[in-house]
């Protein structure tokens, strides 16, 4: 956590929280596999000591190796450490069981269905208390920020409009060229905790500062000038003797074990999903051909995956000669025009059938991209697929397209859709590439399945 120390209060509330969680997940694990399923067992029994100590002190111990960051990391890591945490937890469960000799008391279903619960109950419990605890100001740590004065303002500002992430702004300290930090400013703030803001700052300043403050303060955090830098696989080394700091980035998707994992995941999600999506693709199909004159799909060439061309796949959504119809409109309509070129797409598109339309907002026309995932040309996340005439758009930043296959979602998709500008969807995806993991896709994929339902930015 950014100040360890400061928060004595959370972690007892954290941990009776979890705790509180576990055991509500382990009583409806119980009643189900008891009561209620079909094939439920009435002698079913499973000793208090096992419900209310054993089994939720070890998942405890596993949590509580991740609720450090809780209030400051983003909804996908809360939710990556948590569930690695379960799966811990029921793996050491299940050695219990079979050195204790009691597996042939406590079902496998049930371990599995507790383990599922858990990780719902303990994700939804961690976010509903941040939120409270942020929107409430509760529990803050107060905190001086120091550096040049735009930087803090600007990282200040920020903080404050991602909900505090547990931190009380007690005063600034603001350094111009040649001037030092004031010990005065940290006294007069009352706060001994410290956020230096590297912006700005030469690397013997930041030295000289953090050097300075730090006898002064319990804690310092320093953020350093690295704007934009792939830092979510971001580790950190010393070397005492050299005195040097090393931050080590890696490139997932460099290795060829990640690749393999990825397509991997990207088979076995869409072999298992094909059951339903070809029966709901022949019925779309054929509501295509019924609503307007012409073909059901429509293939486009988009790039992918080293800059390679390939038929990307999707059910029309548009007239016939749509794009002399485009030409037309955009000729006698400026403002649209204008919007075409900044973002290639069109709020109020005259081309859009009535049911073009609607599989727009549902974000069903993508559907057949399902089969391009098949053939390898597309990825299930990834970056937005994208004509030949944006790759000047995307600059020295489609070095990183390329690296992989475009997806039929991705970080821009689950962020908003079009309601994100084009040089933030070129951030998102360059962001992705350099920090792909594979609970990354899952999250994308989950939060892609709410931004669909709640119809968000789609058009």
């Amino acid at each position: 956590m950014l100040f360890r120390r400061s928060y004595r209060l959370q972690t007892p509330l954290l941990v009776a929280l979890d705790y509180l969680m576990i055991v509500c997940a382990e009583q409806l694990a119980y009643v189900l596999r008891r009561d209620l399923l079909p094939n439920a067992a009435p002698g079913f029994h499973i000793p208090d000591v096992y419900l209310f100590i054993i089994v939720p002190f070890i998942f405890l111990a596993f949590l509580r190796t991740t609720d450090a960051h809780f209030r400051t990391f983003p909804l996908w890591k809360v939710a990556e450490g948590v569930a690695h945490a379960i799966c811990y937890a029921l793996l050491a469960i299940t050695m219990l069981m079979f050195f204790a000799q009691v597996g042939g008391v406590v079902s496998r279903l049930f371990v599995v269905m507790t383990g599922v619960f858990a990780f719902v109950f303990v994700l939804g419990a961690r976010l509903t208390l941040r939120r409270v605890l942020n929107r409430r100001r509760l529990l803050e740590v107060p905190v001086v920020y120091v550096g040049r004065r735009q930087a803090v303002l600007r990282l200040a500002r920020f903080i404050e409009r991602a909900g505090g992430y547990g931190l009380r702004c007690a005063g600034f300290s603001f350094l111009s060229p040649g001037t030092r930090p004031l010990e005065g400013a940290l006294a007069r703030a009352g706060a001994e905790h410290v956020v230096i803001v590297g912006n700005g700052l030469s690397a013997e300043e930041q030295v000289a500062c953090i050097n300075r403050i730090q006898p002064l303060a319990r804690s310092v955090v320093f953020v350093p000038d690295l704007p934009g830098a792939p830092v979510a696989n971001l580790e950190l080394e010393g070397i005492l003797e050299g005195r040097h700091l090393f931050l080590r980035m890696e490139n997932n998707l460099a290795q060829r074990g990640n690749r393999a994992i990825k397509r991997a995941f990207d088979l076995v999600c869409c072999t298992l999903g094909l059951a339903l999506v070809v029966p709901v693709c022949l019925l779309i199909a054929v509501a295509v051909r019924l609503d307007s004159p012409g073909p059901a799909f429509f293939v486009h060439r988009r790039v992918g995956q080293g800059g390679r061309l390939f038929p990307c796949y999707k059910f029309r959504t548009m007239i016939q000669g749509a794009e002399g119809a485009l030409q037309d409109y955009l000729a006698t309509h400026p403002a649209a025009q204008r919007e075409w070129k900044t973002n290639y797409k069109l709020q109020h598109d005259p081309r859009v059938t009535r049911l073009g339309a609607f599989l727009r907002r549902t974000s069903l026309d993508e559907l057949p991209q399902v089969f391009n995932v098949l053939k390898g040309d597309m990825s299930l996340v990834g970056p937005r697929p994208i004509v030949t005439d944006e790759i000047a758009k995307y600059g020295e930043y489609f070095r990183d397209f390329c690296l992989v296959p475009p997806g039929i979602t991705g970080l821009w998709q689950a962020s908003g859709r079009s309601d994100t500008t084009y040089d933030e969807r070129v951030r998102m995806d360059t962001w992705y590439v350099r920090n792909w993991s594979l609970w990354i896709d899952i999250v994308c994929l989950a939060k892609t399945v709410v931004v669909v339902l709640r119809r968000e930015g789609a058009y």
